[in-house]
Order: C-alpha cells, then sequence, then structure tokens
C-alpha cells in the first residue's frame, strides 16, 4: 500500500485522467457520438463523460473479437506464449496499481486501501496465475483397442462476451478475461455502466503489453442496450455474466433467441453465516460476521448477510456484532482512516434503505444504525446496520440486499440451523463455525452452497473454484476449472 495522505489521494485525484473511449480492436474509438455520466458515489461528481455504446458498438467490438479469433494470431499461439503475454499485463497492472486502485475508489465507492490492497492483489494474481497456467495443460489419450488412436483435446471457444458488475470491477473482469485468453479466446468486456472506467483502463494496458489487437475489447453501454445487444450477438459463443438473478435470466433468454451460445452465470447470494455454542472463538466469529457483512459497503454476492446464531450465544455474538458496526468509520473513501466508504449510488443507496423500512415494518428489530449520513458531501453514505429477532419469512431474511445490512436469526439445533440456511433460493457460499470436527464435515456437505467456509469467511486463492448452486448460477470462476468455460471438448478417432 504506497504510503499516501488523505491529502495526497485528493491531490492525486484532482488530477486524474481517466478514459472515455470504447478501447476496440487495439484502439479508443469514441464510437457514434452518444455519452453518459459516469458519476463518483463518493460526493456526487461527474467524472467523466463516457462514450455510450448500442448495437453499432457491440457490433464492431464483436467484429474485431471475431477477426483476431478467427485469422488472428492468438488462438495459434503456443501456449507458453499466450501466458508470457498474460504475464507482462500483469507486470504493467503492477506498474500502474496506485491509478487503478484511485479510479476503482471514485467510481464506485470503496475504500482506498481496499481497492489497492485486495482489489488490484486480486486482478493482477488473477492475470499472473492464468499465465504461469496457459503452458501447464494436457490433452488426453484414452485407451483404445490396438488398431485406433483416440484424442481428447480442448479447443478455445472462440469470442466470449463478458459482463461484470460494478462491486469488483476489476477482480471480476480478470477472473473472466484472464482464463480466457489463456484458453486462446478474444473477449468483449462489457463493464457496468456505474464502473466503467476501470475496465477501459485494464483493455488499454492489455493493448500495450502486447496483447493482440482485437483479442480484448472493451464496450461501455447501458446493459438493456449494449449488454442485451452482446447476448443476443450471433458470432459470440460463450457469454459469461456475475450480477444480479434477475439480469441473469435475459442473459439465458438471449442465448435461447440467438444462436444458443453458452451461458455462464454468476449471480445473486443470501449467504448464512452459522455460529454453534462450541465455536473456537467467539469474539474472532462475532468479528469476522462484521467484517463480512460491511466490508465493501455490503456490496458482495457472498456477503454474510443472514447471521444464524444459536440461541444460548445469540445476544452475546449479537452484541459484539453491534459493538463493531457503532465504532465503525464511515466516511470518504480517499481517507487511507475509513473503513467502509460509500454505496454504489443515489439509486442503490435508495433501494438499500428501502430495505431498512422494510424490515421496521415486518417487525425485525433495529440494533444498529439504518440511517444515511454525511449526506452533506453529497456522496452516498449509509451506517453499518444490525437487525434481529428476524424472522425466516420476512423480506430482510429472503432477499438480496446488497448493502451493509445483517440480519441475526436465532436457532436451537444444528438441524434447524440447516433447514434455515438452506431456506433460500440462493446457494452461493456460507459459513459455519465449530469445533467438532464432524459436525463440520457434516454439515458443510448439508449446506446447499458452492463455498462452505469452516471457521473463517471470504478466504481462499485462485487455486481453488467459485460459484454457485440453485438461483445463484452455474459454472466456476477461478482455478483451472474456470477453462472449462472457455473451452471446447473434440474427440479425433483415428483407424490406425
Amino acid at each position: 500500500m504506497p504510503d499516501l495522505t488523505h491529502d495526497e489521494w485528493l491531490r492525486r485525484a484532482k488530477t486524474l485522467e481517466v478514459p472515455g473511449a470504447h478501447h476496440l480492436d487495439g484502439a479508443d474509438e469514441s464510437g457514434g457520438g452518444a455519452t453518459f455520466a459516469a458519476v463518483s458515489p463518493r460526493d456526487g461528481q461527474v467524472l467523466a463523460r463516457v462514450a455510450d455504446g448500442g448495437a453499432a458498438e457491440v457490433d464492431a467490438a464483436v467484429a474485431a473479437a471475431r477477426r483476431a479469433f478467427d485469422t488472428g494470431p492468438w488462438p495459434r499461439l503456443a501456449p507458453a506464449d499466450r501466458g508470457r503475454t498474460l504475464l507482462r499485463i500483469a507486470d504493467l497492472l503492477e506498474e500502474r496499481r496506485t491509478e487503478l486502485a484511485l479510479t476503482v475508489t471514485l467510481e464506485m465507492g470503496k475504500p482506498v486501501t481496499d481497492a489497492y490492497g485486495i482489489e488490484l492483489r486480486a486482478l493482477i494474481n488473477t492475470f499472473r496465475w492464468y499465465g504461469q497456467l496457459a503452458d501447464k495443460l494436457t490433452d488426453e489419450a484414452p485407451h483404445t483397442a490396438p488398431d485406433a488412436l483416440a484424442l481428447v483435446t480442448r479447443e478455445p471457444a472462440g469470442v466470449v462476451g463478458a459482463v461484470v458488475p460494478w462491486n469488483f470491477p476489476l477482480t471480476l473482469a480478470g477472473w473472466k478475461v484472464a482464463p480466457a485468453l489463456a484458453a486462446g479466446c478474444t473477449v468483449v468486456l462489457k463493464p457496468s455502466e456505474n464502473s466503467p472506467l476501470s475496465a477501459l483502463l485494464l483493455g488499454r494496458i492489455a493493448t500495450e503489453a502486447g496483447l493482440p489487437a482485437g483479442v480484448l475489447n472493451v464496450v461501455n453501454g447501458q446493459g438493456p442496450v449494449a449488454g442485451r445487444a452482446l447476448g443476443l450477438h450471433p458470432d459470440v459463443d460463450v457469454l459469461a455474466f456475475t450480477g444480479s438473478t434477475a439480469v441473469g435470466r435475459h442473459f439465458l433468454h438471449y442465448a435461447a433467441d440467438s444462436n444458443l451460445k453458452r451461458v455462464w452465470l454468476e449471480l445473486g447470494g443470501k449467504s448464512p453465516n452459522i455460529v454453534l455454542p462450541d465455536a473456537p472463538d467467539l469474539a474472532k466469529a462475532a468479528a469476522t460476521a462484521a467484517w463480512g457483512i460491511f466490508f465493501n459497503q455490503g456490496e458482495m454476492c457472498t456477503a454474510p448477510s443472514r447471521l444464524l446464531v444459536h440461541s444460548s450465544i445469540a445476544e452475546r455474538v449479537t452484541e459484539a456484532v453491534v459493538a463493531r458496526a457503532r465504532e465503525l468509520r464511515v466516511g470518504d473513501p480517499l481517507d487511507p482512516a475509513t473503513e467502509m466508504g460509500a454505496l454504489a449510488g443515489e439509486a442503490h443507496l435508495d433501494r438499500v434503505r428501502e430495505h431498512v423500512g422494510t424490515g421496521l415494518a415486518e417487525g425485525a428489530r433495529l440494533r444498529a444504525g439504518g440511517e444515511r449520513v454525511l449526506a452533506d458531501t453529497g456522496g452516498s453514505y449509509l451506517e453499518p446496520t444490525v437487525f434481529d429477532r428476524v424472522d425466516p419469512g420476512m423480506r430482510l431474511a429472503r432477499e438480496e440486499i446488497f448493502g451493509p445490512v445483517l440480519s441475526v436469526l436465532a436457532f436451537d439445533d444444528v438441524d434447524e440451523a440447516v433447514r434455515l440456511a438452506n431456506a433460500t433460493e440462493y446457494g452461493l457460499a456460507a459459513g459455519l463455525w465449530t469445533s467438532d470436527l464432524s459436525t463440520a464435515h457434516q454439515v458443510s456437505r448439508a449446506l446447499r452452497a458452492g463455498t462452505v467456509w469452516v471457521n473463517c469467511y471470504e478466504e481462499g486463492d485462485l487455486t481453488v473454484p467459485f460459484g454457485g448452486m440453485k438461483q445463484s448460477g452455474n459454472g466456476r470462476d477461478k482455478s483451472a476449472h474456470a477453462l472449462e468455460k472457455y473451452t471446447e471438448l473434440k474427440t479425433t478417432w483415428i483407424q490406425l
């Protein structure tokens, strides 16, 4: 983390040059001339006018990616050469880490310490990991009769459309772009209209690192226009999306209405975090529960938004979480002392506050927070919020809020805890705190979630896959398994 003061970050923000054009076929393009305002949730100020892409710009981006895949060098390079390019991208990202972190903070509101120390670390590590993996994949030669030879090869799937959200604009872009490039695919990246700037920088940096023209294209635009055009495009072979379950449904429809492209979805969550009486460290469990729901302003699909606590310890754990919520420092995300920054914008702040009002109306007890703060700054800030006495049927317990709002539910035994945990349409992640090894295994198996953390939360690295069950989606980001989304299996049978 650079040793910069609040004033120094403010000075850098005033002189920061941010991109606004699409990045198509290796160059910046203004498109048809339409623009939209990129507004910072930090203070409500316009950061830039950004090119607003529609069907024409998406067509141009896909055409560039198609040419680069069908006739360009990228899919035909030796895997080691592709890997070296990804490593050069990682090196350039490291060189410009401060600029990128500042851009992320300004466009979506997270503390700059998190943008630099967590978001950029994840992005750089992702490109390095897949760069190192690129030449270590193997195909298969199954045993056959002596008069035949069978080969099973993985080949790049083609043009990938990647649509990513604003909460981790670079991390989630990297989780899709890096394995797709390692596999030999070409990519059209559509960032959220709330966070287009950092993705445009990523496109520029990839080109500077030597990625051939057309291999990575970044097109801005509104989801219902540019996102829809990408989803319906007949020359897109694979669509990878991270975002809401509602929008994920649209992409499945787009695939059905076009070329039946494969659609990989990482969607919403309402993740349970179960604390049993034999948790090895209740103070740590409570501190982690608070960190998990308030980190990134609660704007995480994996956020442990349902804290399930055994009734014998419920008040003790809740009190500890409430105490942490009350002392958490909400403020300017450019201040290194800030622990929780701004929500993504006014519209999102209004949605989260509506959920708070609904919780009160339904009879849940507000233990901490719930109020807008720092309104005089022009930014979108909310206090860390904790509800207890939450009934499983309340909207607080069922709907993804995507903000710093925790619901505490009590249970009396392990079976009830598992029933409550699984009583959701989502299945992205879960946490479990226990000292009993058998309980840890049995409950982890019973939980319908793509990731289960035991005695921790949000831990892991690039060696393990990430994704969900049920309406949290399909397919996996991270690990070697991510390459399965961007490759096709081909069988070649040779009669000798």
